[in-house]
């Protein structure tokens, strides 16, 4: 089951475009990480690896096994900026890793293979003005 959603998905779309063309207020930029953290979520449910984005947010996602106390095992932390640049496919994993943007720790932190996400490629590609179709169910 995916987390109950906090950012409405057209407010974020919008924040995440706004980003992307340099134009994004500190409430919309918070808005976009936000939103794409839900979205990562949403497309990787789980609870193995934690996303931090501060002070923007966190979230839980990827399958795997279920972390309940402590510091996670599995933990991805950036800045809003490099994450907001992962998601849109302006900044690539292995460079932000490499530059020491992103602090990856835990055999199942890598999760390049979920990003960019597809809501920050159209953002960064022009082709966000068009209203996503809502997911099933």
């Amino acid at each position: 089951m995916s987390p109950r959603r906090r950012t409405d998905p057209a407010a974020g779309r919008t924040a995440v475009a706004a980003w992307a063309r340099g134009d994004a207020e500190r409430r919309e930029v918070t808005t976009a990480v936000r939103f794409t953290l839900e979205e990562l979520a949403d497309r990787a449910p789980g609870n193995s690896v934690e996303v931090r984005v501060p002070p923007a947010g966190a979230v839980q996602a990827v399958a795997g096994p279920r972390h309940t106390r402590g510091t996670p095992p599995n933990v991805v932390e950036t800045d809003p900026d490099t994450w907001l640049g992962l998601v849109t496919g302006a900044v690539t994993w292995a460079d932000a890793v490499e530059d020491g943007r992103v602090h990856a720790s835990g055999e199942r932190s890598d999760i390049s293979h979920l990003l960019p996400l597809p809501v920050g490629h159209r953002a960064v590609s022009g082709r966000n003005s068009a209203p996503e179709a809502p997911a099933p169910g």
